[in-house]
């Protein structure tokens, strides 16, 4: 008789257990249905936030916005940001209800700018000198005392310009991984102007080469604009450069 009670209790006490794993696992699969509900609002939220409309003049000029902040933030080496946090800001700032002050927002902002960009400046200075002592290494490369590097691909018998002639020259400029920035070839067109107008390693270049020449010309950073960034970030700070230079002719 002992037994069957306790065998009663067991099955009692295991059906009391399944039915408490029934009930938590329903209120699990409800909680789980509400959060995938949850998400699907969301979803739908953000797909809706993409819809962009430029005939409307408040989105147009929103859009507009965003791609000026957004330009200017590649420019300085920033390519991502917490977009949640971002408007976050935004909106609390139109509001009048900022968690930072303008002063540390601002601070905040231009040392962390500052030290990507320094990073950045660092690494690519280390590139362009190991570019460069590379380069140098080959033997159709001349290397000159200021650390200019040139390679005679055409040589000329004209004349060799000094400082004080102006001069007219067909030329391609690249960075050092052969990305081009400029380019009078391109452009259909030489350029003009005088030997001491353009960067140091140009000047020391021009005044080495015979009219009818064309060479490479590698410039060190130092030579060219250094710690400037020119032509909308086109040069980067403390980048060498890369000249295919033709000269044409000493101009009267």
């Amino acid at each position: 008789m002992k037994k069957s009670i306790v065998l009663v209790v067991l099955i009692l006490v295991s059906f009391s257990n399944f039915a408490q794993k029934k009930k938590d696992l329903i209120k699990e699969v409800a909680n789980l249905k509400a959060q995938a509900s949850e998400m699907k609002l969301e979803l739908a939220e953000i797909e809706k936030a993409k819809q962009l409309n430029l005939n409307d003049s408040l989105q147009n000029f929103s859009y507009a916005y965003g791609v000026s902040i957004g330009n200017n933030l590649k420019t300085v080496g920033i390519d991502s940001i917490s977009r949640n946090a971002f408007a976050l800001g935004l909106e609390d700032a139109i509001q009048g209800k900022e968690k930072l002050e303008i002063e540390a927002a601002r601070r905040l902002t231009e040392n962390t700018i500052r030290k990507i960009e320094e990073a950045e400046n660092t690494t690519r200075n280390e590139k362009n000198i190991a570019f460069l002592a590379k380069n140098g290494k080959r033997p159709e490369v001349i290397t000159t005392e200021s650390g200019l590097q040139y390679e005679v691909l055409k040589k000329g018998d004209g004349a060799i310009p000094v400082a004080a002639d102006k001069i007219k020259v067909h030329y391609t400029g690249m960075l050092i991984d052969g990305e081009v920035f400029d380019s009078s070839v391109e452009r259909g067109e030489p350029a003009v102007f005088g030997v001491t107008q353009v960067i140091k390693g140009w000047q020391e270049a021009l005044q080495l080469m015979p009219v009818g020449s064309k060479w490479m010309v590698f410039i060190p950073q130092e030579l060219a604009y250094g710690e400037r960034a020119v032509g909308g970030g086109l040069i980067p700070a403390y980048s060498a450069l890369m000249f295919e230079m033709e000269l044409l002719s000493i101009e009267k």
